[in-house]
């Protein structure tokens, strides 16, 4: 992860004006898969200072996904008439953090680490009797999917819920399908085996936290996978920390 800080200085006529082009210009920051998360803050001793500070999962996620990618000329066109009140346009990289620490997702190395992972895990699947069969009818873009859902439990930006429908949409794709222990663990155990031949961190905190997720999230897809199981609308997307040995999902603050 890296962080990039954009300083500004906005004379007090236009402060309405700048938020409100930010406010629209976050929409589209919101919507790259390199952005991790955004805020903006007014300086309190001194007003007229404002500070962007977002978090990218690479500099190169920042300088080539980002401003490659078709989010970036519409953020650009709404921001452009602040570019010369910018006093600063810096990247930092973190070399002391508090006791909150990075999230597993940060630490698993964001998006491209999930990426790679369901890619390797989806790419073998011809060879897996007892999975196969349940991603014939995938659509090509499932492992981007999967990796932008497993990315938002993990910590990372809402990707997931705000493409594809959060959490109920996910818990619809199982229903009816009729899952089986046996498929239940394989699918798990092949996913650690996936996680190793990417280079997913490997550090007992990080392993066991996510290990938890996986056997949590597994379990949940074979209970909506019965007959009978139904959909919560209104199913909060889980989220999920580190905890003493990856502890169960703990729901945002306005969702607890």
């Amino acid at each position: 992860m890296i962080v990039e800080y954009v300083r500004y200085e906005i004379p007090a006529e236009r402060h309405a004006t700048f938020l409100e082009a930010y406010r629209a210009a976050a929409a589209h920051l919101s919507r790259s898969r390199h952005c991790l998360r955004y805020e903006i803050a007014q300086g309190v001793e001194e007003p007229n200072h404002f500070t962007l500070r977002i978090e990218w999962d690479s500099r190169e996620g920042h300088e080539q996904g980002f401003r490659r990618g078709p989010e970036f000329r519409p953020f650009l066109a709404l921001v452009r008439p602040f570019l010369a009140d910018i006093r600063e346009m810096k990247h930092y990289a973190a070399v002391v953090r508090g006791a909150g620490g990075p999230t597993l997702y940060e630490w698993a190395g964001g998006l491209p680490a999930l990426e790679r992972l369901f890619s390797r895990f989806y790419a073998g699947l011809a060879d897996e009797p007892l999975l196969a069969p349940l991603f014939a009818a995938a659509p090509a873009d499932h492992a981007t999917r999967v990796a932008a859902f497993v990315g938002e439990v993990l910590g990372g930006p809402p990707t997931y819920g705000e493409r594809y429908g959060g959490h109920a949409a996910m818990v619809r794709h199982h229903l009816g399908r009729g899952l089986t222990e046996a498929q239940r663990r394989r699918w798990v155990e092949r996913l650690v085996d996936c996680a190793d031949d990417v280079g997913l961190p490997d550090d007992p905190e990080f392993r066991s936290a996510f290990v938890a997720y996986l056997e949590w999230g597994s379990r949940l897809a074979l209970v909506n996978a019965r007959p009978g199981a139904t959909v919560d609308p209104d199913a909060p997307m889980p989220r999920w920390g580190w905890g003493e040995v990856g502890g169960p999902f703990v729901a945002p603050p306005d969702e607890a």
